[in-house]
């Protein structure tokens, strides 16, 4: 569960772009384009996909639903995708993950976090990709160790009020049509920047 419950920008975060609504018939392409521009200026090799939330709850689910939709279509060396419905990574595995991935990698890598989040009733649906670290957790007034260069949000559901009943009441539906979004414009773009960085992959 991601980082605020009211939305509101991380200090050290930047905001990419408006937010992209799931409604909207251009939500892929639209997504794309700012994926494209945030990998263009902070992408780097290796990368990790770290992909928040459990299955034990619809509206967290949407980390989990990303991750299985993206072991399946991204498949390029030196990326890696963490956090899947089969192997969730969530507020009681996250901190041995972080953990795991500094003991893996002999370079820091770059790490996008893609996690679900509460917000205003109007913002149900919608997508944001911001540079800078997630919160996890503090939608629901958990304390977890913040991490990521660039993350992923996708709201899901209505902040403010009983947020554990909230997720759990989420329609199944609306997280389904984020997440589907989310993997098809992500892997749109990662191959795109892949493609562009031939240098970089002998190095990483």
């Amino acid at each position: 569960m991601n980082r605020l419950s009211t939305e509101a920008s991380l200090p050290s975060a930047q905001h990419l772009g408006g937010r992209v609504s799931m409604e909207s018939p251009d939500a892929v392409s639209a997504l794309e384009q700012q994926l494209d521009a945030a990998l263009a200026q902070y992408g780097r090799l290796p990368m990790v996909i770290v992909c928040v939330g459990t299955d034990r709850s619809t509206g967290d689910a949407f980390g989990p639903i990303v991750g299985s939709r993206l072991t399946r279509s991204v498949k390029l060396a030196g990326v890696h995708v963490l956090g899947t419905l089969d192997e969730p990574v969530h507020a009681v595995n996250l901190q041995a993950t972080l953990q795991r991935i500094d003991e893996w990698y002999p370079v820091k890598p770059f790490v996008i976090a893609i996690d679900a989040c509460l917000g205003k009733f109007d913002h149900v649906g919608q997508i944001a990709v911001d540079a800078g670290p997630l919160r996890p957790g503090a939608g629901v007034k958990k304390v977890l160790p913040e991490f990521g260069d660039l993350c992923i949000t996708g709201v899901v559901n209505v902040s403010g009020f009983m947020e554990y009943f909230v997720l759990q009441n989420t329609r199944l539906a609306i997280v389904m049509r984020m997440a589907d979004i989310v993997a098809e414009a992500l892997t749109a773009s990662l191959v795109r920047w892949y493609d562009r960085h031939p240098a970089m992959k002998l190095g990483m």
